[in-house]
Parts: structure tokens; sequence; C-alpha cells
């Protein structure tokens, strides 16, 4: 399973609150900080990858590029990857980055999840807003799967959830 989203979109947090481990995938308050492809082996078939971030990130452009270069080469033909987990940021909107992603992997067919993050920081209203909104756009790309899931991995929401739905794959 990769984890891809937008720098700050909570990534490392997310891996780290999936596996119970506080200080497994690094966290920073700081854009950017992840780049390269950080891999973590959990056994029984499972292993996750901490992708770095795409869009804003404290770098100059050519580091970015290079970064992003380096995401979507992963991405592309690799059989082996069951899922890709495609964050979003449920305080602010979905940006064009974020559909020429969730494009490139209609266009590559590889079979992805839209996830919610960092809901325990938006009003109850605003978040079934914005789980309507990314239902909707999950259900018109051919690759996502059309259910999304919600997490905070500070409060622990839909974390099970998830880490029950990438169980699910790594059995046999």
């Amino acid at each position: 399973m990769a984890f891809a989203g937008r720098s700050n979109v909570g990534k490392s947090s997310l891996i780290n609150a999936l596996t119970g481990r506080k200080a497994l995938a690094r966290v920073s308050a700081q854009p950017g900080r992840t780049k390269q492809l950080n891999f973590f082996n959990l056994g029984r078939r499972l292993c996750l990858v901490d992708m770095p971030g795409y869009g804003y990130a404290v770098a100059a452009r050519q580091v970015k590029e290079d970064w992003q270069g380096l995401m979507f080469d992963f991405l592309r033909g690799r059989p082996t990857l069951q899922r890709v987990i495609v964050l979003l940021d449920a305080r602010v909107e979905i940006k064009d980055n974020d559909l020429a992603a969730i494009d490139l992997l209609d266009r590559a067919a590889v079979l992805y999840r839209l996830v919610l993050t960092k809901a325990d920081a938006v009003k109850p209203a605003a978040l079934a807003k914005k789980q309507d909104e990314v239902t909707a756009l999950a259900r018109k790309h051919p690759a996502a799967l059309s259910d999304i899931i919600t997490t905070s991995s500070d409060t622990g929401f839909g974390i099970d959830e998830l880490r029950a739905d990438l169980l699910g794959l790594a059995l046999p």
C-alpha cells in the first residue's frame, strides 16, 4: 500500500496511527520533509510506502519536480502494488494537483481509495459536506473505490476502519 497526498496532508501521521507506533514514520510540521519513498515492511505481505508529498513544499522547484517524478515512476507498472491511499485534508478544498494525481492513477489503472484526514479539525456539518464532495469525486473515477474513509490521526477516528481495510488486503 502506498500513501499519496499533498505535502502536510498527514501521510506520516496516518502511518504512525495505523501501526500504533508514534515515531515509525517521520512527522514534521514543515511541508515537504519526506523527500524519498519510505518503505515499512509490516510482515503478512503488508508493506506501507510513505511517499513524498505533491504540491506545496518548502523546497526548490526542481527538487519538488524530482520528488513527484519519483512518486509517479513508482506507481506505474507495479503489479505488487495492491492499492494507493490518496489522502485529502478535510480542512481544505480539493486542489488541482489532487485531481492531477487522481487522473494519473486512473490512467495507470492503479486501484486507489480516497481518505480524508484531519477530520477532528472540522465541524460536523462541514465534515459531512466534505465527505459528500469526496464520495461524489470517487464515484466519477474508474480506478477509485467508491466508498471513502474519514480519519483523524490525533483522535483515532476511522483508524480501525482503515486498518481493517488494509489488513484485508494482506491476508491470503
